[in-house]
C-alpha cells in the first residue's frame, strides 16, 4: 500500500503543481477566462492514462503465460527506467519549476490561439506524469495481491488532488525540496525492487538462464510469504531466496543512483536557483 501511495502522491504533487502554478498565474494576471482550457488539458490528459491502462491491464490478461512474464518483465524494466530519469530530472528543474512555468504561459500568450498551446502546454505536463504513474503502478500490482495496493493509489491521488485545490487557494504550503528528496530517496529502493523482479520474470519466462542458482536463503529469519515480508516484497521486491543476478542486479542499481541523488542535493545552487517553493 505504501508504494503505490507514494508514487501516487509524488507524481500526482507534480502535476498538481503544475497546474496550480498555471492556474493561479492565469488568475493574477487577468486571464481567469482562460481556466477552462487548463481544465480541458488536464481531461486529455486523464483520458489517455485511463486508456494506457486499460490496455496495459488487457495485454496482460491476453497473452499466454510465457508471454505475460516476459511483457510485465519488460513494463517493470521501463517503469525502473522512467522512474529513474523522474527523480534526477525533477531534482533539475524543481528548483525552477515555478519561473518557468510563468515563462511558458507568456510564451503561449504571445500566440493567436494560444489556448490550444495553453491546453497543449497542460495536457503534457499532467500526461507525462500519469503515463509514468501507469507504468509504476502496473509493475507494483504484478508484485502485489489483495486491495492494498489500489486502495494506496487512490489515497495518493486524493491527497495530490487535495494538496493542489489547496495551493491553487493559498491554504496549503510544502517545503517540496524535502519532500521530494525524501520520496526520491524511497522511490529509488522501489526502483530497485522493480529491476529485481523484472530479472525473474525474465527467468520465469525462460529468457534469461546466467546466475539464476540462489544467492542466499532468508526464509527461516524472514520468509516472503509472511506479514511482514509480503509488505517489503510488494514495497521493494524483497525475496527471501533471491536469485544471483537479483542480487547482482539489485546493489549495482541502489548503490550508484543512491549515491547520485544523494550527492547531487549538495551542490551548490548557481545564482537564481532556488529551492522549490509552495507557489
Amino acid at each position: 500500500m505504501l508504494a503505490p501511495l507514494v508514487i501516487t502522491l509524488r507524481e500526482g504533487i507534480e502535476a498538481a503543481l503544475v497546474v496550480a502554478i498555471i492556474s493561479a498565474y492565469l488568475k493574477r494576471t487577468g486571464r481567469a477566462s482562460l481556466l477552462p482550457a487548463v481544465t480541458a488539458g488536464v481531461v486529455a490528459a486523464v483520458a489517455v492514462c485511463v486508456v494506457l491502462a486499460t490496455v496495459l491491464t488487457w495485454l496482460s490478461a491476453e497473452l499466454p503465460e510465457q508471454a505475460q512474464e516476459t511483457f510485465e518483465a519488460l513494463v517493470a524494466l521501463l517503469a525502473a527506467g522512467v522512474l529513474t530519469w523522474m527523480l534526477f530530472w525533477m531534482r533539475r528543474v524543481g528548483r525552477s519549476i515555478k519561473h518557468e512555468l510563468h515563462r511558458q504561459v507568456d510564451h503561449a500568450a504571445a500566440r493567436s490561439a494560444w489556448s490550444r498551446a495553453l491546453i497543449g502546454m497542460v495536457f503534457l505536463a499532467v500526461a507525462r506524469e500519469g503515463v509514468e504513474s501507469v507504468l509504476f503502478l502496473f509493475a507494483l500490482f504484478q508484485q502485489s495481491t489483495g486491495i492494498q495496493a489500489p486502495f494506496g493509489a487512490l489515497l495518493g491521488l486524493l491527497l495530490a488532488v487535495a494538496f493542489g485545490v489547496g495551493l491553487y487557494s493559498g491554504g496549503v504550503h510544502l517545503d517540496l525540496g524535502r519532500f521530494f528528496r525524501w520520496t526520491g530517496i524511497f522511490l529509488i529502493f522501489v526502483a530497485a525492487g522493480m529491476l529485481t523482479g523484472a530479472f525473474h520474470a525474465l527467468h520465469e519466462a525462460g529468457l534469461w538462464t546466467w546466475l539464476t542458482d540462489p544467492a542466499y536463503d532468508t526464509s527461516h529469519i524472514l520468509d516472503d510469504t509472511s506479514p511482514v515480508g509480503a509488505i517489503l516484497h510488494g514495497l521493494f521486491g524483497y525475496t527471501s531466496s533471491p536469485d544471483l543476478i537479483q542480487v547482482i542486479v539489485y546493489w549495482a542499481y541502489l548503490i550508484p543512483t543512491l549515491l547520485l541523488f544523494l550527492l547531487g542535493d549538495r551542490r551548490p545552487r548557481r545564482g537564481g536557483e532556488r529551492a522549490p517553493a509552495s507557489a
